[in-house]
């Protein structure tokens, strides 16, 4: 009777321990800040695996990456500014660039004025042919108009340092202030001279200055853009 009821004891309790040990899945499962099991080479490599969940990736840098605008010692306001001048200086490139393209631009109707000048004065008091004085009107009106639009990229254009200007560009600043009076000067007494040849008149008084002053204006344009232009290379 005794090792009968030895035997049956046996049986149950071998269940009841089966159940108490915890399986490799749900150790498999284990949170981060669950405790790690201590003893045997599984708990070893339970160990390891919730400690390596718990260290953050590895930063590493790319390779062949050159180092940052920090590691220069530059900070970001320091940056923010040089990206602020660079993008200045390049408005300013820009918009001098265009005013000396228009500045080029602006020569052909200028010589055509001065060219159909010839023509404009009536021959022989006939005041009555006044197709060759609309062609010059015509021209003078189209020079003033793109030498505004020339002058005005000159204007907008931002500035970036106030160094004093040198060698040809010092030149070019002087002879603006003959060319520009020039250019308000010359449509305003050609209009008079215009007005008093169709009202049967000769020309006279401040009108009479018409052609002289359109001469200077003419000149001093073509020394300032010679002036930043020279030496003039010529390719073929």
């Amino acid at each position: 009777m005794l090792s009968l009821a030895g035997l049956v004891l046996l049986f149950a309790y071998q269940p009841l321990s089966a159940q108490s040990t915890p399986s490799t899945d749900l150790a498999s499962t284990a949170l981060p800040n669950a405790p790690v099991p201590t003893g045997g080479s599984d708990a070893l490599d339970l160990s390891t695996a919730v400690l390596l969940q718990q260290q953050p990736p590895a930063q590493n840098p790319a390779p062949g990456a050159g180092p940052s605008l920090g590691d220069l010692g530059l900070t970001p306001a320091e940056t923010d500014g040089n990206a602020k001048q660079q993008a200045l200086l390049d408005r300013r490139t820009h918009m001098l660039k265009l005013h000396q393209r228009w500045g080029l631009i602006t020569v052909i109707p200028v010589a055509a004025a001065c060219i159909s000048s010839i023509g404009a004065p009536p021959e022989h008091g006939n005041y009555g042919n006044t197709a060759s004085r609309d062609i010059h009107v015509g021209l003078g009106a189209a020079a003033v108009a793109m030498y505004a639009i020339t002058a005005s990229y000159a204007i907008r254009a931002p500035k970036v340092s106030n160094a004093p200007a040198r060698g040809g560009i010092k030149w070019h600043k002087y002879l603006i202030y003959v060319h520009a009076p020039g250019m308000v000067l010359t449509p305003i007494l050609g209009a008079m001279a215009f007005n008093q040849i169709n009202s049967g008149q000769k020309v006279h008084g401040i009108a009479s200055a018409h052609g002289a002053v359109a001469a200077v204006t003419a000149a001093s344009y073509g020394a300032a853009i010679v002036a930043v232009s020279w030496p003039i290379h010529i390719k073929f």
